[in-house]
């Protein structure tokens, strides 16, 4: 449909619209018009995708504005945006026609998705990939090719590089697959293709690392203008994301490699004093000049050109003390020997950025200045030296990006060593993790730097807390609820067993076997009354692990596989996703199965139980962070003293946003239908249940609260009993949740009029 919204000529791709959406992209077209940032949070299941990509490609044809940059969190994600960009760009055609409507829009990831080398794209892990690529592909090894035809090189980026300027995709949506395809056929790299199509693009879609990590975004990023809308979806975990990108773990094994690293670096450095010195003295010249105005070494300038850093590093040359590749290396063996001094402990050492700088300097005479070039140093050494097995560099690539965060950040950061992990203290493990505590510090440039930047999810709630913690003003930020004809959603607070016992995994009561067998006996009840599919979530796989083991001694597993199959997920991604391939099959040949799973776990971020495939889910407990864990500790001190967010507060808010999410895996549209059955007399209380999001809250009646087992089973029970009834799936007046384009039509001239 195509209709109007104050004034804006909108391209929607369906017949339908529902009520929610049309005042998402009202709230949307305000917040572009506004040129600011927003937050948006919409239920699951309203049609958030499409929505944001009819209001922005609408707005870009009316408008000048940039790019669209819609940034996701796993690949799946990326390929159902740009499956659903199709559709859109399709529909548009029809109406506009093709030349007004033209348009490029494709996905980008690593190589590990990309590559189509018969030889590299078998490689394992995606570090193994990169380094088989620039095997293949750098500039010393093409020139070597040349002379000797021995050498192999990659023809697929060979052809793409004859190409040069010509080398273009035509105007269309690619996915990940349709660019791997386009590059068979044209015989033409899919990876660099895409890299140089980001320039030509109106719609980019590609993983949040590509934007907040410093070391991606530097080469990816760079270049885009500040007029690109830039949308974080699913960003319910936005915080943690950014913390993730300015955060680095150092382990022994880390430092050995280190300095197997470095000791390959001098002997390699001896070689070529003897076989090419004028190719050091080059670069030497070239860090004297300063490595802004330098162009030549592509992946030298991943930290200097990334705006996350001030920018009076950007106007610096190198220091003159690690100039020099000799000097380089030694510097770095210092910092290593310091480092491997500092796990020498059997106490827990806390500190700050400037006092580890402090004793660093005192004990090593190396100065922050220096530190904070570590990284670019390294890269423009390793493409000096022309090596190209990056892989096995990752270990002093490691110490050098400590380097750069310590030289660059004074605040925001701790600097936590532990001789060994505190739920394992029989296990000597030493580790110094340099923990970002402000997730603010690594999403800063992007609001800086973009016009309008747009956060979404349909877990945001409470709203009010992601601008304290990402320090930005929104121009507008709004929580939709969703618009139903019948009471699809079915939430449902249990804070006892049948025998009267409260439950919940608070840590005194986790362990405790009436809590284990109330459980269990909600699940045996559950799997006997309820259809197809069920979904259980736990607070940690060693939770899960435990419960399970006491619910087969018990002999309950046993009762509950009488009804269904059971599948669970692990921490291996391929055992995982074969768990579920079984589970949705056990559910489509009417067996009905149960899935068990964990909070923040894939299943719990990413996976999809739509239709029968998920008829109820259940969250065992509340799913905190393990509070005694010193990083969180830090980081609650750090948002109390910074932001004034108590630690409660936030630790609430955090476990609340993660149930909410592995509930919301149930009900994937308004068609669709499902019951959530919080299992933990916590959620009864104010404090955690008024912060899960409104679109739960809706529908979270009061006989729905503080139930046990028998009653949640008859409200399940009478819930399915009305779900077979059949209903008015549009609606009609106020309870409408399908729009038409009249109605759309009434609704923006009475607008006008009032």
């Amino acid at each position: 449909m195509k209709f109007k919204i104050e004034g804006l000529t909108v391209y929607f791709p369906y017949e339908y619209i529902y009520p929610e959406q049309y005042q998402y992209m009202l709230e949307l077209k305000r917040a572009l018009d506004a040129k600011g940032h927003c937050l948006l949070e919409m239920p699951t299941g309203t049609g958030k995708t499409v929505t944001l990509l009819s209001l922005i490609t609408s707005y870009q044809l009316a408008n000048p504005a940039g790019k669209l940059i819609y940034c996701t969190r796993t690949v799946h994600e990326m390929e159902k945006v740009l499956d659903e960009l199709r559709r859109l760009h399709a529909y548009q055609e029809k109406e506009i026609g093709k030349e007004a409507a033209k348009i490029l829009a494709l996905g980008l990831s690593s190589r590990k998705n990309l590559c189509i080398h018969p030889v590299v794209s078998g490689e394992g892990s995606r570090e193994s990939v990169d380094a088989g690529c620039r095997k293949l592909t750098a500039s010393w090894v093409r020139l070597a090719a040349v002379d000797n035809p021995n050498i192999e090189t990659c023809d697929f980026f060979e052809n793409y590089e004859k190409k040069g300027a010509d080398a273009m995709l035509p105007q269309g949506v690619y996915t990940l697959h349709e660019l791997r395809n386009f590059g068979r056929e044209k015989g033409w790299c899919p990876y660099f293709l895409a890299r140089h199509m980001i320039q030509f693009a109106n719609i980019v879609v590609y993983n949040y690392q590509y934007m907040l990590d410093p070391k991606v975004a530097g080469i990816i990023s760079r270049e885009l203008e500040k007029e690109c809308i830039v949308v974080f979806d699913e960003a319910h975990n936005i915080d943690n994301v950014c913390i993730e990108a300015l955060s680095v773990n150092i382990r022994q094994q880390t430092l050995d490699g280190a300095t197997r690293n470095l000791n390959k670096i001098s002997q390699v450095i001896e070689k070529f004093k003897s076989t090419d010195a004028n190719r050091l003295r080059q670069e030497y010249s070239r860090l004297v000049e300063g490595l802004a105005q330098r162009g030549e070494l592509p992946l030298a300038d991943q930290w200097l050109a990334n705006p996350a850093l001030p920018d009076d590093i950007l106007k610096e040359a190198v220091p003159g003390n690690i100039r020099r590749a000799e000097h380089f290396v030694a510097f770095l063996k210092r910092l290593v020997q310091y480092i491997k001094g500092r796990l020498h402990t059997d106490v827990v050492e806390s500190e700050g950025p400037m006092s580890f700088l402090n004793s660093l300097s005192r004990e090593c005479s190396i100065d922050q200045k220096a530190l904070r070039f570590c990284y670019d140093r390294l890269t423009s050494l390793l493409e000096t030296l022309e090596i190209t097995d990056t892989d096995e560099f990752l270990h002093i690539q490691a110490v050098c990006d400590f380097g750069t965060l310590i030289g660059t950040y004074q605040r925001g950061f701790a600097i936590i060593i532990e001789p060994y992990d505190e739920r394992m203290p029989n296990i000597p493990d030493p580790v110094l993790q340099l923990s970002c505590l402000d997730a603010s510090l690594a999403i800063k440039p992007v609001f800086e730097r973009f016009q309008s930047v747009v956060i979404t999810s349909g877990t945001l709630s409470p709203l009010d807390l992601y601008p304290r913690l990402l320090s930005f003003n929104p121009v507008i930020f709004k929580s939709f609820t969703m618009t139903l004809t019948r009471d699809c959603l079915c939430p449902m607070i249990l804070t006892r067993g049948s025998d009267q016992l409260p439950v919940s995994t608070k840590f005194d009561m986790r362990s405790d076997p009436g809590v284990v067998r109330n459980y269990g006996r909600l699940l045996l009840e559950m799997v006997a009354a309820v259809p197809d599919g069920v979904v259980c979530f736990f607070v940690s796989y060693s939770y899960m692990d435990g419960i399970i083991n006491s619910w087969n001694e018990m002999g309950i597993l046993q009762e509950v596989m009488q009804h269904k199959l059971v599948f669970i997920e692990t921490q291996d991604v391929v055992e995982t996703t074969l768990a579920l391939d079984n589970y949705r099959r056990a559910c489509d040949c009417g067996r009905g199965a149960v899935f068990f799973s964990v909070a923040r776990g894939k299943v719990a971020e990413g996976i999809d139980f739509d239709k029968h495939y998920g008829r109820l889910v259940i969250m065992y407990g509340i799913p905190f962070q393990y509070t005694l864990s010193r990083i969180l500790r830090a980081r609650l001190e750090y948002l109390r003293e910074t932001f004034q967010i108590k630690e409660n507060d936030f630790l609430t808010f955090d476990a609340v946003r993660q149930a909410a999410q592995c509930v919301g895996r149930v009900i994937r549209s308004k068609a669709d239908y499902g019951m959530m059955i919080f299992a933990d007399k916590r959620y009864n209380r104010h404090d955690k249940r008024s912060k899960l999001p409104g679109w739960i809250q809706t529908h979270l009646r009061d006989a729905h609260l503080n139930l046990s087992t028998d009653m949640s089973l008859h409200i399940a029970r009478e819930f399915l009993r009305k779900m077979a009834q059949p209903y008015d799936k549009k609606g009609q007046g106020a309870n409408a949740t399908l729009l038409s384009q009249s109605d759309l039509e009434r609704m923006e001239q009475e607008s006008m009029q009032t």
